[in-house]
C-alpha cells in the first residue's frame, strides 16, 4: 500500500495541531499501532516547531508524508536562511528547549537534516511502522494474496 499527502501551511504555531491531526488520522486509518503513531507525531511536531521558531522566513512551510513498504517517511521543508547550525548550548537537564533533534533521533529510525543558505532546511524522518491487529493494510494484503493465488 502506498499513501502520499502534502500540506502547505503558514509558519505559525497554530499549524502544528493541524499537521498532528492530519498525519495521526491518516496513520490510524491505515491501522498503524498507537505507539508508532505517537512516535511519528512527536517527531514531526518537533521538526515543525523548529520551523516555526527558527526558520526566520515569512510565509509558509511544507510537510509531505508517504507510507510505503512498511515505512512512514515525513519531509518538513522551509525556505528560511538555512546553513550550518550552531552547536547547542548546554541548557541543563531541566531545560524545556534545545532537545528537539535528540527527541526526533530517539523516536524514528532515520533522521536527516539538509540545510543550506540558498534552499532553507529539509528534515527527513523515516520510521518503520508497526500495525494493530486487523489493520486495513493487513486485510488488503491478505485479500490481494487470496485473489492472486
Amino acid at each position: 500500500m502506498n499513501m502520499r499527502f502534502s500540506l502547505a501551511l503558514p509558519r505559525e504555531a497554530l499549524s502544528i495541531p493541524v499537521i498532528r491531526r492530519v498525519v495521526g488520522d491518516a496513520l490510524r486509518g491505515l491501522g498503524v499501532s498507537d505507539d508508532c503513531v505517537d512516535d511519528v507525531l512527536v517527531a514531526t511536531s518537533e521538526a515543525c516547531t523548529n520551523v516555526v521558531q527558527h526558520a526566520r522566513a515569512t510565509g509558509k512551510y511544507e510537510v509531505t508524508g508517504q507510507v510505503d513498504g512498511g515505512f512512514c517517511m515525513m519531509k518538513i521543508m522551509d525556505w528560511g536562511r538555512g546553513g550550518p547550525r550552531p552547536a547547542p548550548a548546554d541548557r541543563g537537564p531541566l531545560s524545556e528547549s534545545g532537545r528537539g533533534i535528540a527527541i526526533m533521533r530517539a523516536l524514528v529510525d532515520d533522521l536527516d537534516i539538509d540545510s543550506s543558505p540558498d534552499r532553507g532546511t529539509i528534515v527527513h524522518l523515516r520510521k518503520r511502522l508497526t500495525w494493530r491487529d486487523g489493520a486495513l493494510v493487513r486485510r488488503l494484503d491478505r485479500s490481494l494474496m487470496h485473489n492472486a493465488g
